[in-house]
């Protein structure tokens, strides 16, 4: 009777441990940072199509082309992998050269306002609408990314299933973070006032 008893009490400890939970959230979350890579490569492959057309305007900025390949090149030369998700450093490398093919990316369509041409361009403007919709999708991909994170750390960091992660080695996973958040949580200044003359 005491073995069954013990046999019980074991069953139940195990069973709020949180070791199938880790499994399946982790799970999770490769799904979801899988999703954000399809993305990213999606936006990568968009780019020498970007160019390409961009190209044909002659007198196009080359300095701004140039800075959105470079960016593609590097965006697309590190190596992701599984482990990447629990390497803040690696991580944080990769969410940079992301960040620098965005900003690219933005700057090109900014500087192409300038050209009618190119704007009247039926390609430039399909693509230009691909693009939009593919960093929209990257933000959907990543906020799935985000809370799939959330919801393991939780669990890593939860009492008592913070004592089988220890165990096992669940670290918390990092998260998406903004480079330049000391800028941005700064309030803009806004000034409606007429311009002196």
């Amino acid at each position: 009777m005491k073995r069954w008893l013990l046999i019980l009490a074991a069953v139940l400890s195990l069973s709020g441990c949180g070791y199938n939970q880790f499994q399946s959230l982790d799970e999770a979350s490769k799904s979801a940072w899988s999703e954000v890579l399809n993305q990213y490569q999606r936006r990568a492959d968009l780019v020498p199509n970007i160019v390409a057309t961009v190209k044909g305007e002659a007198s196009f900025e080359q300095d701004t082309l140039t800075k959105v390949i470079e960016a593609r090149a590097k965006a697309t030369s590190i190596q992701v992998t599984p482990e990447t998700l629990n390497n803040p450093e690696a991580f944080n490398k990769f969410q940079q050269a992301q960040g620098e093919l965005s900003s690219a990316l933005s700057r090109l369509m900014v500087v192409s306002e300038r050209y009618p041409e190119l704007k009247a361009n039926q390609a430039f403007r399909d693509l230009r609408v691909t693009l939009e919709g593919t960093e929209n999708r990257i933000t959907v991909a990543r906020n799935r990314y985000i809370e799939s994170v959330q919801e393991y750390n939780v669990l890593a960091r939860s009492f008592p299933t913070n004592i089988t992660a220890k165990i096992f080695s669940y670290a918390p996973k990092p998260n998406f973070s903004v480079q330049n958040e000391a800028q941005i949580s700064t309030p803009p200044t806004v000034d409606f006032s007429a311009p002196k003359k």
